[in-house]
């Protein structure tokens, strides 16, 4: 089986749980004996390519000569990027986002018949202009590979992964890991909304990173159930060495939320828990590391609280940053408001760190050795943080069996389901 994937990052450039999930799942892929040509808007020259074909849509020649990719353009709708998508930004970025001058489609028509398009693989202004050359640059990619399969990961890459469909009549199956519901609430970008929905219905074959998220889908969307099917998220399993040499210098217990600050993600609920916690013990030191649109407005917060001698921001942290965090932290804590999935709890149990997740989150569909609470409960949510603190042998459990649920929650295992998906939708 070769699968033509389209992602929109990749590991060691990524922004959150995104490109890690790519990065797992076509690991265990090509463990299964699957070839992958995986497909980003840039490549860096420093991502870890194992088994698999990395493509740089930057560097791809486009022949516009060519009678397929001017239809193809012409079919392309230009859709200008709305401010509720800030989650992907953080609050410079927001600012820049603000006051940067509108394009036009005219301007996009008249630029856009180059060579070569430059992608920054980000989320900035000119998001919606990436996204649709993206697809152009896919059609042409489809064109000259050879495989069986199209797979798109998140809404970015569904019109990718339409217009791949659309030049070789090969199957498509599109993978939500999140949707417009889980950044926006009911405020949703209408323009977003519309292309999510067009990916799911244009697909043979839709996965879905939990059964919360299959709902929204089948609810929200209008997809038909008999194609929409779960397969859970997984962690990838590593060695670090030397971490358990890694120094607090400081005597108290560190509680950790680690993650885009964003509504999403509920900072807002652990800032309040925070406060609780400390006025029954003031030994305890809090940690926010990310970044989001919500961060000044939780700085100011936690100074209104007055706990800001016990509250750290740390900002964006990646990589053996995040291992370190982990290593120094004595709870995880993830209460988000609507969660399709959620890597981040897996990552600190793996770590040996007990967590507490909210109810409303996909991780909580298959952790058993985790607290849960619903995110707006911001009393059990201390609670649940007093409790890990305080009782010992809470913590060893939750540590220990933690630990080995979360070392059998294995990406290869995740690709087997992924690639009945594959067969299901070549075969059917």
């Amino acid at each position: 089986m070769r699968v033509l994937m389209f992602g929109w990052e990749f590991p060691p450039h990524i922004t959150g749980g995104l490109g890690t999930a790519c990065f797992g799942l076509t690991k265990g892929l090509v463990k299964h004996g699957t070839e992958v040509i995986f497909v980003v808007p840039k490549a860096f020259g420093d991502e870890t390519k194992e088994g698999f074909r990395l493509v740089n849509a930057s560097e791809v020649t486009l022949d516009f000569h060519q009678k397929e990719s001017q239809e193809f353009w012409e079919k392309i709708k230009y859709l200008e990027i709305g401010s509720n998508l800030v989650p992907y930004l953080d609050p410079e970025e927001f600012e820049k986002l603000n006051v940067s001058d509108i394009k036009t489609g005219e301007e996009v028509k008249r630029s856009v018949f180059s060579r070569h398009f430059t992608f920054s693989g980000k989320y900035g202004p000119n998001l919606m202009e990436e996204v649709s050359r993206y697809a152009l640059v896919a059609s042409s990619i489809a064109q000259n590979n050879s495989f069986d399969v199209i797979h798109a990961h998140d809404w970015l890459t569904y019109p990718a992964g339409i217009a791949a469909k659309e030049i070789t009549g090969k199957p498509l199956v599109i993978h939500v890991h999140a949707t417009e519901f889980d950044r926006s609430g009911e405020h949703v970008n209408q323009p977003v909304y519309d292309i999510e929905r067009r990916g799911m219905t244009e697909a043979d074959l839709v996965i879905t990173v939990s059964n919360l998220t299959r709902q929204i889908v089948i609810e929200r969307y209008g997809i038909d159930p008999e194609k929409v099917i779960t397969v859970h998220n997984a962690v990838e399993p590593v060695d670090r060495p030397g971490m358990e040499g890694v120094q607090k210098h400081v005597r108290e217990k560190i509680v950790t939320f680690l993650g885009r600050v964003t509504y999403q993600k509920g900072p807002d609920y652990f800032v309040e828990a925070a406060y609780k916690v400390l006025q029954r013990d003031p030994n305890v030191r809090f940690v926010m590391a990310g970044s989001g649109d919500l961060l000044n407005r939780m700085i100011r917060r936690v100074a209104q609280l007055k706990i800001s001698t016990k509250f750290h921001f740390t900002g964006f942290l990646a990589g053996q940053e995040v291992d370190t965090m982990f290593a120094m932290s004595d709870v995880y804590v993830m209460p988000s408001v609507s969660e399709p999935f959620g890597i981040s709890p897996l990552e600190a149990m793996r770590s040996n760190v007990p967590v507490v997740i909210s109810k409303q989150s996909g991780v909580a569909e298959v952790l058993k050795h985790a607290l849960k609470v619903d995110f707006w409960d911001i009393d059990a949510l201390a609670d649940a943080i007093y409790g890990i603190l305080h009782y010992d042998a809470l913590r060893s459990m939750f540590v220990r069996y933690g630990k080995a649920e979360v070392d059998n929650l294995k990406w290869e295992n995740a690709a087997l389901n992924v690639i009945e998906v594959y067969n299901k939708a070549v075969y059917k």
